[in-house]
């Protein structure tokens, strides 16, 4: 099986010379997912909370174009720039996992593409 380039107009296009998500045998790489309006362009909300959410959501439509879905995510890794809103963000993204928790990683960096607070990419199954 080749590796097949994922790309859905739900999610931003990349801000950089990458794909939103490759898809080789069995598995969906999902790129980091910033918090950018797809439609737009443009970073969303003022909040964190805001922020967190559209990254979420623009990772599940990746997911769905590839084939997958946020249940079968295996592995997720968060980048933020303040490790002091980990709560605030566990919280938001309990509530996209729920039960189906993925093995994950979270840390803290000095900053992030356009100014962003929070970055998350992912590995799932797909089919």
């Amino acid at each position: 099986m080749e590796k097949q380039i994922v790309f859905t107009k739900g999610a931003p296009e990349p801000v950089g010379p990458y794909s939103q998500a490759v898809k080789a045998q069995g598995l969906l790489f999902v790129s980091g997912q910033l918090p950018i309006n797809p439609v737009t362009g443009e970073i969303v909300g003022d909040s964190f909370e805001s922020q967190v959410k559209t990254v979420l959501d623009n990772l599940r439509a990746v997911l769905e174009a590839g084939g997958s879905r946020l249940e079968r995510v295996c592995k997720v890794t968060i980048y933020l720039t303040d490790m002091k809103k980990f709560g605030e963000m566990n919280t938001i993204y309990d509530t996209y996992f729920h039960d189906s928790r993925p093995a994950r990683a979270c840390v803290e960096v000095s900053g992030l593409p356009r100014g962003v607070s929070v970055e998350m990419e992912a590995v799932a199954l797909c089919d």
